[in-house]
Parts: structure tokens; C-alpha cells; sequence
């Protein structure tokens, strides 16, 4: 096996070191303008979501719990889920407005 490696390397030309550092950054490109990036976006919308919510918002939580904004701290907020019910959250765990979504009969 180590016969193997060392007839590889070898066999390789000159100026392999540098074709490889340039793949090397290629790669590191293609994860950044692919998975990188486009996540960072995501958070940065995210994060001006929830900082626009206020009271009377319609929300759903990261656990599916529908219902209304009551009142919002600085770290936390009173979700209204029924007539009465209210539920601390902390301002991570809700996903999404759905007062835009259109209500089924």
C-alpha cells in the first residue's frame, strides 16, 4: 500500500499543488454563495419578522400552536391560543404570520 502512495505521488505533475489549492477554493466558493449564504439571508429575514410583530398579530409557533399576540416583552410573548388561555413563548419560537393566509370553512 505504501508502494502504491508513493508511485502516486510521483507520478503527479509539477504544478498539481496549485491546481489543487485552486479546487480547494472553488469548493469553498460554491458553499458559500450555495449554503452560506442563503441561510445567513434567511436568518436576517427572520429576525425582522420578529422584530415587526405586535399586538393582535395572528402567529404560529415552531410547535404548531396557532394563536394571537397578547402582549410582547422584551424576550418573550403572551400568545392568546383560546378565549382566556394565554401562553408565555420566547420570541424564537414563533414561525410565521398567519393573518395573511386565507381561513378554510
Amino acid at each position: 500500500m505504501n508502494n502504491l502512495a508513493l508511485v502516486l505521488l510521483q507520478q503527479t505533475p509539477k504544478g498539481a499543488g496549485s491546481t489543487q489549492i485552486i479546487m480547494l477554493l472553488l469548493i469553498v466558493v460554491v458553499f458559500y454563495f450555495f449554503m452560506i449564504r442563503p441561510q445567513m439571508k434567511r436568518q436576517k429575514e427572520v429576525k425582522k419578522f420578529r422584530e415587526s410583530l405586535k399586538k393582535g398579530d395572528k402567529v404560529v409557533t415552531n410547535g404548531g400552536i396557532y394563536g394571537k399576540i397578547a402582549d410582547i416583552k422584551e424576550d418573550h410573548m403572551m400568545v392568546e391560543i383560546a378565549d382566556g388561555v394565554k401562553v408565555k413563548f420566547d420570541k424564537s419560537a414563533i414561525l410565521k404570520d398567519v393573518s395573511d393566509i386565507p381561513q378554510q370553512k
